[in-house]
């Protein structure tokens, strides 16, 4: 029997072009689209929820209780557009001793017609796709876009959970 790599998947004098196309045949990750959707029309009634007179505010500041009652964040809810049929609003949760702050960045598009929200932005990254190959240069997860959406629905749960409003700000 050959010696095995650390793994234990290929012997040690494998291939390299066998080792390649054995990872390549494995089955391609494909998008879920019903869950996606679920998601996204999950994030809308939650943001609706959020965001009480959308039309006439732009801004919405909830402090949200941690685990030990003890400490708390401020999430931030603002206006960035709004137009007859999608809304944009950026979610950031604030804490000025976070060296990452801008790290913690989510910018959601609000389809009005499809009732649907979904993140388009998160710190400084635009345009995630639905899926990538894997491995790729940036190492985004083959399903980013789908474990984004679903950060921001565990993030807006908590906030409708735990929070309370600090402030509004009529625009």
């Amino acid at each position: 029997m050959p010696s095995r790599g650390i793994k234990g998947d290929f012997p040690i004098n494998y291939p390299i072009n066998q080792m390649k196309q054995r990872v390549l045949r494995k089955a391609q990750y494909a998008v879920d689209l019903r869950t996606q959707q679920a998601e996204c029309e999950a994030n809308y009634l939650r943001l609706c929820k959020l965001l009480p007179d959308l039309s006439e505010r732009e801004l919405w500041e909830y402090s949200v209780e941690g685990k030990s009652h003890k400490t708390s964040q401020r999430v931030q809810l603002k206006l960035l557009d709004s137009a007859r049929y999608t809304t944009t609003v950026e979610v950031q949760q604030m804490d000025a001793s976070h060296p990452y702050e801008q790290e913690r960045v989510l910018r959601v598009r609000l389809y009005h017609d499809a009732k649907m929200a979904e993140v388009v932005s998160w710190g400084r990254h635009w345009n995630t796709r639905s899926r990538y190959h894997y491995p790729n240069e940036a190492m985004h997860q083959q399903d980013e876009k789908f474990q984004l959406n679903r950060f921001l629905g565990e993030w807006l749960s908590h906030c409708l959970a735990r929070g309370r409003v600090i402030s509004t700000i009529a625009g």
